[in-house]
């Protein structure tokens, strides 16, 4: 709310007098943690499949949080992210909650249009090209927390292994980056868990440990 101005008894009541500026005390809530526990849980749905835990009949599961909470959610705190001035945030969840909405999209309507024998190169190379994204970003991540710059280096591994998995149809590596965005869902869990909690008791209880300068 605006404050509102009243000229005092001394001051000019002329029309063209210059109002007192108006302040706003409206802030927007830390999106990250937000953006962190969407990518979090719809990444550990779909690595426990990847890596073979639950039978491969229950994989469609994963498109409806891919859907929801992975895309529609991480792109809201992306949105939000820029609008706190955050750009390695607004980068990130906008971006990831791209790529959920993007694996949705392949899923729904155009993995059955890709003949059989180009499928795993296919998926390789979509794989491959979000893994040199997030590379880019964990080298980025050198400056925000220890939490956040683990998360990046271990989805960055998971993208690698399932792209090089799929391409050369390898069972045992799509396995590895299973286990691998299991790891790293529990990172980005951790990092989210510590933002709310930390907010919510006004003290550091969930250490994140800062990187550079802040």
């Amino acid at each position: 709310m605006g404050a509102t101005y009243a000229p005092s008894s001394t001051q000019s009541r002329e029309p063209l007098a210059t109002p007192a500026p108006q302040t706003s005390t409206w802030s927007v809530a830390d999106p990250g943690p937000l953006g962190l526990a969407a990518f979090a849980l719809t990444t550990f749905v779909l690595s426990m499949f990847n890596a073979d835990l639950v039978s491969k009949g229950g994989e469609p599961v994963v498109l409806g949080v891919a859907l929801a909470y992975g895309g529609f959610a991480q792109i809201l705190a992306g949105m939000w992210e820029f609008r706190t001035g955050n750009t390695f945030g607004a980068v990130a969840f906008t971006s990831f909650g791209a790529f959920w909405l993007s694996f949705w999209a392949l899923e729904e309507f155009f993995a059955g249009d890709i003949p059989k024998a180009d499928a795993g190169h296919a998926v390789g190379l979509y794989l491959i090209a979000w893994g040199i994204f997030t590379l880019y970003m964990w080298i980025a991540s050198f400056r925000t927390t220890a939490a956040i710059c683990l998360v990046f280096g271990l989805l960055a591994i998971t993208f690698f292994l399932l792209g090089i998995g799929n391409a050369g149809a390898h069972t045992n590596i799509v396995k590895a980056g299973g286990w691998f965005g299991l790891a790293t869902a529990a990172a980005a869990w951790y990092a989210s868990f510590a933002a709310v909690t930390n907010s919510t008791f006004g003290r550091v209880v969930l250490p994140v440990k800062p990187l550079g300068d802040h």
